[in-house]
């Protein structure tokens, strides 16, 4: 498995509650067929299944071998989950072929011409099928320190989904006027909260390590020489200074959805 695919799997420890309880609102249909566009490891596209049940079927894409060869082998118990190679902005389907789509962390994500996204996702669904779009947004992580951690998000791997020269409208949290521009209905937003609290279990502590890693595994050149030893002294696991290991420690991170239907 690789090193990335590795922190992923850490990360669903932390994660992976929170997910359960949006996909519970969903309220997906027993038995109803549906994509996980960017799927990772599979992670969420298990827990679908789970929702849908095994009368349900659910295609995975992602662009990634690695992780999709890590979600094939998670994936032999379920047979009703297939994973493909794929891309997000010319899917491999015939039109109408879902009865909904997910992609958390990936579509509306990354760079490119979210618009033009939604109108190839909504193809592959339904008239009348569900969209739902998820991102990471926020997260307080360093309590006590917010000066520190506002710095570090607006690195170059802390300042994801934004890239250089981007403009707001193609923010994430702007996704309404994408699902209006697509002529997606009903569409709405929601964000939910997930809690971290002490004393953290082994596998919450390595999800947070595995999570400072990604989010903020940055070159030093892009911090002060005084927040870079900060940032080494409250992030680095074998510190005396360890935030984690705080008997007080709380946190918090966010995911928002956007959802609406195809136009029937």
């Amino acid at each position: 498995m690789s090193t990335y695919a590795t922190k992923l799997h850490l990360s669903d420890f932390l994660r992976e509650p929170l997910i359960r309880t949006i996909i519970n609102t969903l309220n997906l249909p027993r038995g109803s067929t549906g994509i996980d566009i960017g799927c990772g490891i599979g992670s969420n596209t298990l827990l679908l299944a789970e929702a849908v049940g095994k009368s349900g079927s659910i295609v995975g894409i992602d662009l990634c071998e690695d992780l999709l060869k890590y979600a094939q082998k998670r994936a032999a118990m379920c047979p009703q989950v297939v994973f493909r190679k794929g891309d997000m902005n010319a899917i491999l389907s015939v039109d109408n072929a879902f009865d909904w789509a997910w992609s958390m962390d990936c579509a509306g994500y990354s760079p490119g011409d979210a618009v033009y996204l939604l109108k190839e996702i909504a193809r592959v669904v339904k008239p009348g099928g569900r969209i739902f779009i998820l991102a990471w947004s926020s997260q307080q992580l360093l309590p006590g320190y917010p000066g520190l951690e506002a710095r570090l998000n607006t690195t170059s791997t802390g300042i994801a989904p934004f890239t250089n020269g981007q403009s707001p409208e193609t923010h994430f949290l702007r996704a309404l006027s994408w699902f209006k521009r697509t002529g997606i209905k009903e569409y709405t937003a929601q964000t939910f909260v997930g809690n971290i609290q002490a004393p953290l279990s082994e596998e919450k502590r390595n999800a947070l390590i595995s999570l400072f890693e990604m989010r903020w595994g940055i070159p030093k050149s892009e911090l002060s020489e005084n927040d870079h030893i900060k940032f080494q002294r409250l992030c680095h696991p074998n510190s005396p200074d360890f935030i984690l290991d705080c008997p007080d420690y709380y946190g918090f991170f966010t995911y928002t959805m956007f959802h609406g239907k195809v136009a029937e």
